[in-house]
């Protein structure tokens, strides 16, 4: 349950979505609010996403909030998004509301703040140094985790990512597309030890560059 205003663009990870919606809109004007969610199902689809830019761009002399909810947000739907997001027009709020910090790619969740407001973490750590490892670390870490699911392997790469952002690291735009490709390659059922060994070993490169 969120007791106040939040007045600037985030991302919140929640336990229940109607939950929070109910607690969040009680401190907003009715006529400064817009909710765009799917009322079919859960899932955050294009049409979706081609409303909210469209209610963005209607112009508005006050902050006008502009709700994103999913517990789940299609790639495509985010990738129509980015721009909107990145550089949202004078007076538009977004605030995205959804289940997993895994639902949202990592191009979005890194040029967001995000608040988390689950009743258990899922900010899982990893058992991996990512700013001290090295090839031999890599290794161990895959061979650990060879057998892993496709769930498992969204779960991690999204501690990877969360251990980036705490550590304060900066990754460029090619390196943040790969977490992006990254998750919608799991969505499509590659293997996920493949997908881990390329965000790694990314990392890794990244490393010996600096």
């Amino acid at each position: 349950m969120i007791d106040r205003k939040i007045d600037s663009s985030h991302i919140l990870i929640v336990s229940d979505l109607d939950e929070t919606l109910n607690s969040l809109l009680p401190h907003y004007s009715k006529h400064n609010i817009r909710i765009i969610r799917n009322e079919q199902k859960d899932e955050f689809l294009l049409a979706q996403a081609h409303a909210a830019v469209k209610e963005a761009y209607i112009s508005s002399n006050e902050k006008k909030y502009i709700f994103l909810v999913g517990k789940s947000f299609r790639s495509e739907a985010q990738n129509s998004l980015l721009k909107v997001l990145e550089e949202p027009p004078r007076n538009i709020v977004f605030i995205i509301i959804t289940n997993s910090k895994s639902s949202i790619l990592p191009t979005i969740f890194s040029r967001i703040p995000h608040k988390f407001y689950k009743s258990t973490s899922i900010r899982n750590e990893i058992d991996l140094d990512i700013v001290n490892f090295d090839l031999k670390d890599v290794y161990t870490f895959l061979k650990e985790n060879q057998r892993i699911t496709k769930n498992d392997a969204k779960i991690l790469i999204e501690s990877i990512m969360f251990k980036i952002n705490s550590k304060k690291i900066d990754l460029n735009q090619k390196e943040l597309e790969l977490f992006s490709k990254s998750i919608k390659l799991l969505e499509l059922n590659s293997r996920p030890i493949n997908i881990l060994t390329s965000v790694l070993l990314m990392l890794l490169n990244r490393k010996k560059r600096l």
